[in-house]
């Protein structure tokens, strides 16, 4: 059931968000399938600018596909990817999703991902290095279903705001929860929601808040306290 405590101020957030930041059109470095799952496989502790810089090294060295990742060796794709940090981690993992369409779908990236939300949700949680975030990720920027993210930006706002789920709740699910029960399931809301609470992240909600002016500072507990 929808949380009435909740729910009308999630509407009253987007629209003040979209307001301040406009359409953020994401996914960042493009909405091809592969980039996306390529990226958000990188993206996982790193910043953006070193993922970008995989992700050309692997284009650069002939590794833009999923049937090259597969029979590209693991040392080799590590040391292609070291801009990324983690790239030894990040080679196994990317190598894990490339085998597993290569070797259960024929390499057919497209038709993995048109199967429906909840199956193909817990297939991509059986891939190694494959977790919620990731997960979900892919499944809104590549897939285009509905299935809310939460990152760190999303559970750092919600909290500030005081918007944090009952404890026994505040896991992935309970946050996603949160958005998915009071929002329309509409994969377009969710992508640009998504990305909104990430520009806000960066620009006022950082580790340490910069309140003033902040669009959301009268409805949030953290900037009205000052």
């Amino acid at each position: 059931m929808p949380d009435d405590s909740r729910g009308p101020r999630l509407p009253k957030i987007y629209r003040r968000l979209f307001e301040r930041y406009g359409p953020q059109g994401w996914w960042p470095g493009g909405g091809q399938q592969l980039d996306v799952v390529f990226g958000a496989i990188l993206t996982q502790s790193a910043a953006w600018t070193n993922v970008e810089k995989a992700i050309y090294a692997l284009k650069k060295s002939g590794c833009w596909s999923l049937e090259a990742v597969h029979q590209r060796p693991q040392e080799e794709l590590a040391g292609i990817i070291r801009s990324c940090g983690y790239f030894n981690a990040k080679a196994k993992k990317l190598k894990a999703f490339a085998r597993h369409v290569v070797c259960h779908y024929g390499g057919d990236l497209a038709a993995f991902l048109g199967k429906p939300l909840g199956p193909l949700r817990e297939e991509l949680l059986s891939i190694h290095g494959i977790g919620h975030e990731t997960a979900d990720d892919i499944l809104v920027y590549a897939a285009g279903q509905p299935s809310f993210v939460i990152d760190t930006y999303t559970r750092r706002i919600l909290d500030r705001i005081g918007l944090a789920p009952e404890t026994r709740k505040a896991d992935y699910h309970g946050y996603q929860a949160m958005f998915q029960d009071n929002l329309p399931r509409d994969v377009s809301l969710f992508n640009e929601y998504h990305a909104l609470l990430d520009e806000h992240a960066k620009v006022a909600c950082a580790k340490t808040p910069r309140c003033s002016g902040c669009c959301l500072q009268d409805i949030c507990a953290t900037g009205q306290g000052g």
